[in-house]
Order: structure tokens, then C-alpha cells, then sequence
């Protein structure tokens, strides 16, 4: 059996006339006669009666009319789902970001990309810096969100954000309603970081800030996730520096407070690699560029 016996079959049973059917089919009557005899084969069993004055559906071709419409429905959606795949319109992609994107632009990059991809499923995945590139060097991922500039060469980046450090502070500090904060106002206190081991770039640079203002940073709690160090100074813990968009985060009982100078920025860039010729991710990328600050090639 065959898809065009089925399609054949179909337009047989709407005009019930041979020369009609086959003038729908651009064919002529003999083709038309000997693939409702191989369907009939096929099946086992007639599907018409003929005779000189009318063609008809037996009870066996009735009961088969919904069943190869079904077919042929299926074998149209299996076709289309190949050929959106082929276009990068469906399918999927893995996507790893840190706790910070959902405050930096994620959530507008991925509403932007599905209203214009509804057949892409996206897989997020909240991952470190330094995870995220082992997993995209493992082709575990399709792009990642990383805070590091240590980046291997096979990897393409785009800036997406560029952010300046805040100093989170309990609520009830002393300095928490100030406009602004000097780090020497902050020597002795117990800081919250994210742990080297999850960002050394963020955690080095909290260490060189620090000394440039020309003390040491007396580091309590290394943590792996942005909001438990908002969620531990929140708590009345210690104080950290933290990207300013976690100021979105609200969190009751943290206050964020300016710096009175500026620092190196904390920036988030999209990294994928480079040789990856997939359709889906050029179009994810695409979206991403389209709020980014500025790229890299």
C-alpha cells in the first residue's frame, strides 16, 4: 500500500465516477482503475462496486474512508514537522544561563524569540559560568549566559548586558539609606560572595575592588547562587556587591545602595559555538542581538 493509492482511493470516494476522479488527479481512467485494484489487493477485501451506471462504496470502503484520511493527515504533519526542523521552526534548543539573567533581559529574549518560533521548545538550564562552558564544549548546550571573559576560541559572544556592582546591605544598616556608599565604609564587615569556584571572574573582582580601596574583604559566606547572597544579607548576615539588577528581586529586608565610584562592570555575554550550523540557534541568536548593547565577533 502506498500514499498514492490512499490519495487516489480518497478522490475515488468523494466523485464515486471514475472519469471525474481522474480528471481531479490529472490522470487517466486506466491508471486510476489499476491502483484501486492494488489498494484492493493490499487490503483484502473490495472497496467499490461497479457497474456500467455507478461506482459505490462497499461496506468495506466506507468503514476504510476515515482510516486513510487519518494516514494521509499523518503523513502531512509528519512532512511539515520534518521540513520546520529542516528550517529551524521546530525542534529545540538547551539554553544555560546564571540566576542574574532572569533580572537582565532573559525573560524579554525568550517572550521576543517563541512569539516568533511557537514550534522551538526551549530548555533552560541555571548553570555556573564555568559549567556552562564545559557543557557547551560537550554540545550539551546550544548557548549559555556567562559573566566571564575567559572565553575558549571556538565560541562566538555577543554582549548582552553591562551592569554596574551595588552594595546589598540589611535593611536596617546603618548605611542603608544613604544615596551611596563608599567601600572603605564597608572594611570589617562580614561580605556574602558568590563562591570563586562557581564565578572566579565576579569573585576576583570583588577582592581587587576591595583592595583598591585598600582594604581586605572579610569574606564569611561563599555561596553558588546570586539570590541566597541577597537572601543571607536580607537576613542580616553580612553585606555584599552585587550586580544592580537584583534590585528587581525586591526581596523584603535587603536594601541595595549606589557606590560613590565606579567599577569594573559586571557583564553578561551569550557564547556558542562558532561551527554549529543549526538554523534554530542562528535565529535565537538573532533575538539575542536584538536588545544587545553591543557584540563581539
Amino acid at each position: 500500500m502506498e500514499f498514492r493509492h490512499l490519495r487516489y482511493f480518497l478522490v475515488l470516494a468523494e466523485e464515486l465516477h471514475f472519469g471525474r476522479a481522474a480528471r481531479r488527479l490529472s490522470i487517466s481512467q486506466p491508471p486510476l482503475s489499476l491502483n484501486i485494484q492494488q489498494l484492493e489487493a493490499s487490503v483484502g477485501a473490495k472497496l467499490f462496486t461497479r457497474s456500467s451506471k455507478q461506482v459505490a462504496l462497499t461496506a468495506a470502503g466506507r468503514a476504510f474512508v476515515p482510516a486513510a484520511r487519518a494516514l494521509i493527515d499523518q503523513a502531512a504533519q509528519a512532512a511539515g514537522h520534518a521540513r520546520d526542523v529542516g528550517q529551524g521552526m521546530a525542534g529545540s534548543l538547551a539554553i544555560g544561563f546564571s540566576g542574574t539573567m532572569l533580572y537582565s533581559g532573559l525573560p524579554r529574549i525568550l517572550e521576543r524569540f517563541q512569539a516568533g518560533h511557537p514550534l522551538l521548545r526551549l530548555t533552560l538550564k541555571e548553570l555556573s559560568s564555568s559549567e556552562q562552558l564545559i557543557e557547551l564544549a560537550h554540545d550539551r548546550l546550544d548557548l549559555g549566559f556567562v559573566h566571564t571573559t575567559r572565553v575558549p576560541p571556538e565560541l562566538s559572544q555577543v554582549l548582552v548586558s553591562s551592569q554596574a556592582f551595588v552594595c546589598c546591605l540589611p535593611a536596617g544598616h546603618a548605611l542603608a539609606r544613604k544615596r551611596s556608599v563608599s567601600l572603605r565604609q564597608l572594611q570589617g564587615e562580614p561580605f556574602a560572595v558568590v563562591s570563586r569556584a562557581v564565578s572566579p571572574d565576579y569573585h576576583d573582582r570583588i577582592l581587587a575592588v576591595c583592595a583598591e580601596a585598600g582594604f581586605y574583604p572579610e569574606i564569611r559566606y561563599e555561596l553558588r547562587h546570586w539570590l541566597s547572597v541577597v537572601s543571607l544579607v536580607a537576613q542580616g548576615m553580612g553585606v555584599a556587591l552585587v550586580p544592580a539588577a537584583l534590585k528587581q528581586s525586591a526581596m523584603a529586608g535587603a536594601a541595595f545602595v549606589p557606590l560613590d565610584v565606579d567599577t569594573m562592570p559586571y557583564e553578561t555575554y551569550c557564547l556558542w559555538k562558532t561551527a554549529r550550523d543549526h538554523q534554530a540557534l542562528a535565529a535565537f541568536v538573532k533575538a539575542v542581538r536584538a536588545i544587545a548593547p553591543a557584540s563581539k565577533p
